[in-house]
């Protein structure tokens, strides 16, 4: 795709979620006046991580447009530690995140939606927004990988981070608990302390898988494209 056309697309779906953002912290819903307030969801963390990545893919289109014809090597060594942070912040966060916010929310809405999103949230949050949080997030950042190849972290460097962040992440919940005495999520009120050890760990586990998937996936998508380029170029025999 054309550079101009992918600057666009990011700006629009950064906008996007800071209207979506704007529009939740709008909300006056009891839950966001408890203690951890809007931060104890990982919904609310998975879009800022979201909206803060696509600022950096912004900011990073603006810098390239700056820097094209110039011949800083300042500005150019600046330029790529801004795709480096960018890259890594969609290797580690921005895909794995939003994947596993998307899917375990709809894979338990599907199930049983009191246990994850409760009706009386209807008369809080619209529809088009719950969907903005909750169903949006995949095929943005789908788009995002298929549109710009990302350099990935070495595999242990990657999975130490997701490892960092979900068990970061899991603490939180738990020190809300132990605080408040009220479970984040429904379902976890539901569950023996033995069943939350292994939900928790299968919880890591499955970020950690989906961490591989983007990996995967993106060598995939960026080495077929390698080989459709490279056989446009090369010549035909007689």
């Amino acid at each position: 795709m054309a550079l101009v056309p992918c600057q666009v697309l990011r700006a629009a779906i950064l906008l996007s979620y800071c209207s979506i953002l704007c529009n939740y912290k709008a909300i006056d819903m009891p839950a966001h006046q408890t203690y951890g307030g809007s931060w104890k969801f990982l919904t609310f963390i998975d879009l800022v991580i979201q909206a803060v990545f696509f600022g950096i893919c912004v900011l990073t289109d603006l810098s390239s447009l700056l820097t094209k014809g110039n011949d800083s090597q300042e500005q150019e060594r600046q330029l790529k530690k801004l795709i480096s942070l960018r890259d890594w912040v969609m290797a580690v966060l921005a895909f794995p995140v939003g994947v596993f916010v998307v899917t375990m929310f709809w894979s338990i809405y599907i199930y049983d939606r009191e246990l994850v999103y409760p009706k009386v949230l209807d008369n809080f949050i619209p529809a088009w927004l719950n969907h903005g949080m909750h169903t949006t997030v995949l095929p943005f950042v789908l788009i995002e990988m298929r549109t710009t190849h990302h350099q990935y972290p070495s595999r242990s460097c990657g999975l130490a981070a997701v490892c960092t962040f979900a068990v970061g992440y899991i603490l939180w919940v738990c020190w809300i608990h132990h605080v408040t005495g009220v479970w984040v999520y429904p379902l976890l009120e539901h569950l023996s302390p033995g069943v939350k050890i292994i939900f928790f760990a299968a919880a890591a586990v499955v970020i950690n898988i989906l961490y591989l998937v983007g990996e995967v996936l993106n060598n995939y998508i960026w080495d077929t494209q390698k080989c459709i380029e490279e056989g446009k170029e090369k010549p035909k025999l007689d």
